[in-house]
C-alpha cells in the first residue's frame, strides 16, 4: 500500500501543491493531471523518493519511504519523462543496463521478448541514436515488460511521442500489471484507457 500524507512541494519559493493525500492499494490506478508546471513530475519524484517534500510524508506498507531507502526503491519501476537512454548503446544494451541498475535479472531471451512486446522486434542491435523519438520512447518503456515483479509502477507521461499502436501496447501492459495486483501512478495529458479495480484522478490545477 502506498500512502501520501499531507504532501507539499515548492519550487523557487512557490507552492506547487499542498495538503495532498491519497492511498493506493493493490490493483489501483492513480492518474495525475495538470498544466505544465503544476507539479506533476515533482510529485512523481517525491513518490519515488528522488526528492523530498517540503511537508508531509510518503509511506509504503505503513513505513516511511525515507526510512526504507533501497528496500522501497526495489519495489518500484520508474519511467521518467526523459527516456534516459545512451545514444551509442543498442536498444538491448540500454535495456540490460537499466535493468542491472534496478537490480532486475535479465537474459538475452527476456530482453528480446520485452523489446518485441513494445513493437521494436528486429531492432535490438540498433544504436538508439538511429531510432525515432517514438521508438526511443518504446525502448524506454520496454523495461516494464521486465518489471512484472515490482508492485508499483510510476510513469511520467508514458504516452508522449507514441503512435496509436504503441499507446495500445502500454495500456495493455498497464492493465495486465493491475490485474496481477500491481499499482500504477501516472501522469498524462490524454485519456488513459486502462482497466483497473479502482481508479482515482488528481488534478493539480485544482
Amino acid at each position: 500500500m502506498l500512502e501520501a500524507r499531507e504532501l507539499e512541494a515548492t519550487r523557487g519559493g512557490a507552492t506547487l501543491f499542498s495538503g495532498l493525500a491519497f492511498t493506493l492499494r493493490p490493483g489501483a490506478l492513480l492518474r495525475v493531471s495538470g498544466a505544465n508546471g503544476s507539479g506533476k513530475t515533482s510529485l512523481l519524484r517525491v513518490l519515488c523518493g528522488l526528492a523530498q517534500p517540503s511537508a508531509g510524508q510518503v509511506r509504503w506498507n505503513g513505513e516511511s519511504i525515507g526510512a526504507l531507502g533501497e528496500e522501497y526503491r526495489r519495489q518500484l519501476a520508474y519511467v521518467g519523462h526523459a527516456n534516459a537512454l545512451k545514444d551509442e548503446l543498442t536498444v538491448a544494451e540500454n535495456l540490460e543496463a537499466i535493468c542491472a541498475l534496478a537490480g532486475l535479472d535479465t537474459t538475452p531471451a527476456s530482453v528480446r521478448a520485452a523489446i518485441g512486446q513494445f513493437g521494436l522486434g528486429g531492432r535490438e542491435l540498433l544504436p538508439v541514436k538511429l531510432l525515432s523519438q517514438g521508438q526511443r520512447r518504446r525502448a524506454a518503456l520496454a523495461r516494464l515488460a521486465l518489471s512484472e515483479a515490482a508492485p508499483l509502477w510510476i510513469l511520467d507521461e508514458p504516452f508522449a511521442a507514441l503512435d496509436a499502436d504503441a499507446v495500445d501496447r502500454v495500456q495493455s501492459a498497464a492493465g495486465a500489471h493491475l490485474a496481477r495486483g500491481g499499482m500504477i501512478v501516472l501522469t498524462t495529458h490524454q485519456e488513459a484507457r486502462i482497466e483497473a479495480r479502482s481508479a482515482t484522478d488528481i488534478n493539480l490545477d485544482r
